[in-house]
């Protein structure tokens, strides 16, 4: 388990060194420019003297590898800068973000097991029955249906034409449903085809074969041994489908108007704040890195074998 975290600490090292140098480098080459973004006024209004004074303040005049220096040594102090709209801490405005993110991350997961798994299971042992049919159709369109359309015919149908639940805001729990689903559901079915084929590979192993044979009930192996065995798989799917996952927080952040991490990113990227632009990449990285973590070691847990091999190491 140390190796693990050992390794996955390295790994942490090496993507945030790649990503700073990555988003400094793009936040250097984007269009546009900065300062005059900051003035809030065009060439024609802003004096040159203006616009040099600022970017010497900013240090925009230093050569790139002493502005990437300083913004490293500024990043080793959890120091992001301050936002170019707001005049805020980069930090502040990511930390007083991240939990709403989370709180939706969290709700959108919990969705994702509640459909992924009874359908997964349900799928595995009615296979080639109309239970599997079914749950092949939600996958079909689980994997074609983009987000944002999903999360567009679920605010009409939902929120406008029967008023269940609302369509936008936060903090009562009818207002994350229809974010949280629109989240979870399209990878849901994806990973219950996923859960099933694991399944139907791990009910014709041997060691179900020896399982039976001792006369262990069906429920007993199906989920404390084939279960088992049938998860990694997909556990490893979405430790590398982080990426995309957040990538679809942030669609049903702005579609729903939910004030977390990709809304502020959103707002950024349109209004050239570089730092907290960089702020966000550099933060998802470390969040993608975290959850990998947590996979390697969620082998360890749920698969035996993998801490025999350690211990006979």
């Amino acid at each position: 388990m140390f190796s693990i975290i050992k390794r996955r600490l390295i790994q942490l090292t090496i993507v945030l060194f790649l990503l700073s140098i990555f988003t400094f480098a793009l936040m250097k080459l984007a269009p546009g420019d900065p300062v005059l973004t900051i003035l809030n006024a065009d060439e024609m209004v802003v004096t040159e003297d203006d616009q040099a004074k600022l970017r010497s303040e900013l240090g925009f005049d230093q050569p790139l590898f002493i502005q990437y220096g300083k913004w490293m040594l500024n990043l080793v102090q959890l120091d992001l800068g301050k936002s170019y709209m707001t005049g805020k801490p980069v930090w502040d405005e990511l930390m007083e973000r991240l939990p709403i993110t989370l709180e939706l991350t969290l709700f959108a997961l919990l969705i994702m097991v509640l459909i992924a798994v009874p359908t997964g299971v349900i799928s595995a042992t009615y296979a080639g029955k109309w239970p599997d049919q079914i749950s092949r159709i939600l996958a079909l369109i689980g994997a074609s249906l983009p987000s944002f359309w999903l999360g567009l015919i679920l605010i009409y149908v939902f929120a406008f034409q029967l008023n269940l639940v609302p369509s936008s805001g936060i903090g009562t729990i009818s207002q994350i449903i229809l974010p949280a689903f629109t989240l979870g559901f399209t990878f849901a079915v994806v990973y219950g085809r996923l859960l099933r084929a694991g399944l139907l590979q791990s009910m014709s192993e041997d060691f179900i074969l020896a399982a039976r044979a001792r006369g262990l009930k069906e429920y007993r192996i199906l989920w404390f041994h084939a279960f088992r065995a049938a998860i990694l798989p997909v556990i490893t799917v979405f430790g590398l489908s982080m990426g995309s996952f957040l990538g679809g927080a942030v669609v049903v952040e702005i579609l729903f108007s939910w004030p977390g991490l990709g809304s502020l990113a959103v707002d950024a990227i349109f209004s050239r704040d570089y730092p907290v632009i960089q702020g966000y990449v550099l933060l998802t990285g470390v969040f993608v890195v975290i959850v990998n973590l947590l996979v390697d070691l969620s082998y360890y847990v749920i698969d035996p074998r993998i801490r025999r091999k350690e211990e006979i190491v």
